[in-house]
């Protein structure tokens, strides 16, 4: 998502049990914010994991690329 040239890009997984941070791991892994980086924009990687088990918010990060 862009807003006022910043990029906020999320990652949203349905987990079985703690997955340790998967949904942020996938989104450095695969380089989803290299195409944004190189025109100069910040991004902001937001992972939320949620538990199949306890169907709440298992895990929530954020960081700045």
């Amino acid at each position: 998502m862009r807003f006022e040239r910043q990029v906020f890009l999320f990652e949203i997984k349905a987990v079985e049990r703690d997955a340790g941070g998967s949904a942020l791991a996938q989104l450095r892994e695969q380089g989803y914010a290299a195409k944004y980086r190189a025109a100069g924009r910040p991004v902001h990687r937001i992972d939320i994991e949620f538990s199949r088990e306890t169907r709440n918010v298992s895990r929530f990060e954020t960081a700045t690329a």
